[in-house]
């Protein structure tokens, strides 16, 4: 059975992304687009819409051509914000790297992704970017600052504005990199097309407007924090406060002084919101709306939330793979935080069996079904990945476990996928793993999510080591190769890892074994 969105389909420009998103920008003129927290520096839309013309020129005239790759590694920042729609207006695709990344899995992205150039900030050049670009053969690199080795980015933005290649609406604008449903990081192709259709529906529920401030704390690496938070809301004509990292008193002293109105966040900075003494101190009166996605969120902490705040607190749900969000809870009507909403417009859903494939009856919980023009093209050079998440019908396959009320309404319940979501990160076992198996005194691993009350969950190692060998200090090692969100943060070392008759780990069995045994030592245990 296909359940439709209660939203009545909204029509998609033939439009490039940024000509779709900064529309209006001269027009907006002196209004306030992007605030940079720390510093106040503010550029209008005019400003910005003349940065991101220059900039693109600056990026032409360095060589860069349409259709080539140009990774964006850098925090949230009004530099990032520019680079972003710069390059895509220089026909190129947009690889976003995550900052903590180390250097090995810097240039391994940069190697799946054919990446040219390279743009990112002074420090991460100086300790992994340099390292990175050269394994990858990256063309050319320009850091925000000065960084030997490294072009000046305020150099292209000295450019004068010129001519920019056509664009067409089916052009790939986007390489993010996601583990999909399971496994290791995939290039996931998405259009200007899919990009500017998936704006077009998030905002008809998502009702951010023109005079909103909207605090920039997500990663704009990372689908929700791009499409949610920085494009709709230059889309809209709101003021983007971006805030580079986290910490509890500065994003409070943020929401306070901006007179932030709406917030994207994830499950452990409502944690805080709705808990920490410390929220007591600020005037956080302003704010009207909050939206968590990423990981889910219980329905007790976006009351406690909600209650203290006296704003909104509603859920969302999408994907890297389905272009930003597929769910919405809207802004006003419904509150029912447990529920990440109806589709928005244009989607349409399916609930499978994750057994028989067969459509779950009214109320059954089953898997998770997506179709809708802003699903991703493929994964990069990944045929095969691509078939195993998208069926021949345009039907994705998201691995998460759902169940619908009569109203069209979801609750997510469960994750059939192996993704492990730290913090709101996403975490493939299977790099971990990897590692696990590299180390000489592991003879066989499985990695799986243990749930958190502050983190979501964390990611659990189960180890069987070789003969005469310790876990000593394993812990540590792993966490030298990886993201700090990527490092395990418990380890069981058992005698067997469980495992179908094909050889498939047996997550479910692992899990059940350390909820039932409570009492297995802890070689290691962090949060």
């Amino acid at each position: 059975m296909i359940i439709r969105s209660p939203y009545p389909d909204v029509g998609v420009p033939e439009i490039s992304l940024p000509g779709f998103v900064l529309a209006r920008a001269d027009q907006r003129g002196a209004a306030p687009a992007v605030i940079d927290a720390p510093t106040g520096r503010t550029l209008s839309y005019r400003e910005l819409n003349d940065q991101v013309r220059r900039v693109a020129a600056g990026l032409r005239a360095r060589g860069v051509a349409k259709g080539d790759v140009l990774a964006l590694c850098s925090p949230n920042g009004p530099e990032f914000v520019v680079t972003y729609y710069a390059a895509a207006s220089a026909g190129a695709a947009i690889t976003t790297v995550n900052p903590v990344v180390t250097s090995s899995e810097m240039a391994a992205q940069l190697t799946a992704a054919g990446a040219r150039w390279l743009v990112t900030t002074p420090e991460v050049f100086r300790d992994k970017g340099r390292q990175a670009a050269a394994s990858a053969g990256v063309q050319e690199s320009f850091v925000f600052g000065t960084s030997e080795g490294a072009t000046p980015f305020a150099s292209l933005a000295g450019a004068a504005a010129g001519p920019l290649p056509g664009l067409s609406p089916d052009d790939v604008v986007l390489l993010p990199f996601s583990s999909g449903t399971s496994g290791l990081p995939k290039g996931v192709m998405l259009t200007h097309r899919q990009l500017v259709a998936s704006l077009c529906q998030t905002m008809v529920p998502h009702q951010v407007r023109a005079g909103d401030v909207v605090a920039g704390v997500l990663p704009m690496f990372h689908i929700f924090g791009m499409q949610v938070t920085m494009n709709a809301t230059l889309r809209a004509g709101g003021t983007l406060v971006t805030i580079p990292r986290f910490s509890l008193d500065t994003f409070l002293g943020v929401l306070e002084a901006y007179r932030v109105t709406r917030a994207e966040l994830v499950p452990p900075i409502v944690l805080a919101l709705a808990r920490h003494p410390a929220v007591d101190d600020y005037d956080l009166s302003s704010l009207r709306v909050i939206s968590s996605g990423a990981a889910p969120l219980g329905p007790d902490l976006a009351r406690a939330c909600a209650g203290r705040l006296g704003c909104r607190v509603k859920q969302g749900y999408g994907m890297t793979e389905l272009g930003g969000a597929s769910h919405l809870a809207p802004d006003a009507g419904r509150d029912d935080p447990e529920s990440i909403g109806p589709a928005v417009p244009g989607v349409e859903c399916r609930i499978v069996d994750t057994i028989t494939g067969a459509d779950a009856a009214p109320g059954q919980r089953g898997e998770l079904l997506v179709r809708t023009s802003a699903v991703m093209l493929g994964y990069l050079n990944n045929p095969q990945a691509t078939a195993a998440t998208i069926d021949a019908d345009g039907w994705l396959h998201t691995g998460d476990i759902v169940i619908a009320d009569e109203q069209g309404w979801f609750r997510v319940v469960d994750r059939a996928k192996e993704l492990i979501k730290y913090k709101g990160y996403q975490v493939a076992p299977a790099t971990l793993e990897n590692f696990l198996l590299s180390h000489p005194s592991v003879a066989d691993c499985a990695v799986i999510a243990s749930p958190h009350p502050e983190a979501g969950e964390i990611p659990t190692a189960f180890v069987v080591l070789r003969p005469g060998c310790t876990a000593d200090g394993l812990l540590d090692w792993v966490a030298e190769r990886v993201a700090p969100y990527e490092k395990i943060r418990r380890l069981h070392v058992t005698n067997q890892i469980p495992k179908s008759a094909s050889g498939k780990i047996l997550r479910r069995v692992l899990r059940e074994q350390e909820r039932a045994d409570a009492s297995r030592t802890l070689t290691g245990a962090r949060s």
